[in-house]
């Protein structure tokens, strides 16, 4: 078979979605080596991020030229059996499509997303969903709200496949990773750890306010709070919040990290907090917990699924909540051991392989349907 991917986001700092299709390209090469996977990408950095199995394709950075053109030319050159996308397939796509909506927060809360690019989601993956062969998500959560947003869908249509976290992400030595925090970020104090992009959604305001609370409630704490994610049209009133703090001094912005450096991040932090008020699957949550870290995060969208017990939940909306479980883990090194525990055992349910094995079955699937249309349309003519 012969399967194409739209990995455009690599090598862009997309975050979330260039994790995904990363991650989803190597373990689909090494889980299916007879089958043969092309990547259609538009930076330069690609080539040195996946396996050398997979065959490269440049197209257009914009992403106008390469949804109304690039892509479809591509793809009737190319003439793979698929096409798998996240969110938005290309205007003319003459192969089935098998789209990744991770989750439907443009439609949910398009308060979190600046008015155009709520709308533009709105139009382009309402497109996608009506024309897919099938529609992967990540979460529970996000099928049920998926079928719920697009009420026309029947339910074998979309199929609930969880991310993994990378294999990359594992208990390392505390000492050294501390020692190249110091080193790299000049960051010498015990800090508490929240890893997303400065957006409305991941309440990073929220956790701020909460941070100010803990430190006039708990003065003996000498923790700092890190962010590490890229700054965003929203970044400017976080960073706002952060000065009228009254704790300013005590926060840091790292901007854009890669792996290697969220490695040593996850590993030194005391506490990874993750209070995001909606989630698709909070893959943050899971690499912490991978690398061994106790996890406090919201008890909202998917993240009860995600983490199932092994995490402690609060509130995002409620101040109190949040302070509260921070504290109790900081306060408690017997709660925070059994955390990291959990966390550890939890994590190790998740992998990329079994990700990409079951997305290899929807694969299949879709490819066997599309051959067997093809016979039926040949017999037809014969006839």
């Amino acid at each position: 078979m012969r399967y194409a991917v739209d990995a455009h986001a690599i090598g862009r700092h997309l975050t979330g979605n260039e994790v995904y299709v990363r991650s989803l390209l190597g373990a689909l090469a090494t889980s299916s080596p007879e089958s043969e996977f092309i990547a259609y990408v538009s930076s330069g950095e690609a080539l040195g991020a996946l396996p050398p199995g997979i065959r490269l394709r440049q197209v257009a950075a914009n992403p106008f030229v390469r949804l109304g053109l690039d892509l479809s030319a591509k793809l009737y050159a190319d003439r793979p059996d698929l096409l798998h996308v996240q969110y938005t397939a290309p205007l003319g796509c003459p192969v089935p499509v098998v789209v990744s909506v991770h989750d439907v927060s443009f439609l949910e809360h398009p308060e979190y997303f600046p008015r155009e690019r709520a709308w533009q989601l709105r139009v382009t993956v309402r497109r996608t969903v009506r024309h897919a062969a099938k529609i992967l998500t990540v979460s529970e959560f996000s099928r049920a709200s998926i079928l719920r947003c697009y009420g026309q869908l029947s339910e074998d249509k979309v199929v609930a496949v969880p991310n993994g976290p990378g294999t990359a992400f594992r208990p390392i030595a505390r000492e050294a990773a501390a020692l190249s925090v110091r080193e790299r970020f000049d960051l010498a104090a015990p800090f508490l750890l929240s890893v997303g992009d400065l957006q409305p959604r991941k309440n990073p305001i929220g956790l701020i306010r909460a941070f100010a609370q803990l430190v006039q409630a708990y003065p003996q704490f000498p923790h700092h709070l890190v962010f590490a994610g890229k700054s965003t049209w929203y970044a400017d009133r976080v960073r706002l919040a952060a000065r009228d703090s009254g704790v300013r001094e005590r926060i840091r912005f790292l901007g854009f990290v890669a792996d290697e450096d969220l490695l040593q991040l996850y590993n030194a932090c005391d506490l990874f907090v993750f209070p995001s008020f909606y989630e698709g699957f909070g893959l943050p949550a899971l690499e912490a917990m991978a690398c061994g870290r106790a996890v406090a995060c919201s008890s909202t969208s998917a993240l009860p699924e995600v983490v199932d017990g092994a995490a402690i939940l609060f509130d995002p909306y409620s101040t109190t909540e949040t302070v509260r479980a921070i504290a109790d883990i900081l306060l408690s090194a017997e709660l925070r051991a059994r955390m990291e525990r959990l966390g550890l055992q939890r994590a190790s349910q998740f992998s990329w392989q079994k990700t990409a094995s079951k997305i290899l079955d929807v694969f299949a699937e879709v490819a066997a349907l599309r051959a067997a249309s093809g016979r039926g349309a040949r017999a037809a003519m014969v006839r």
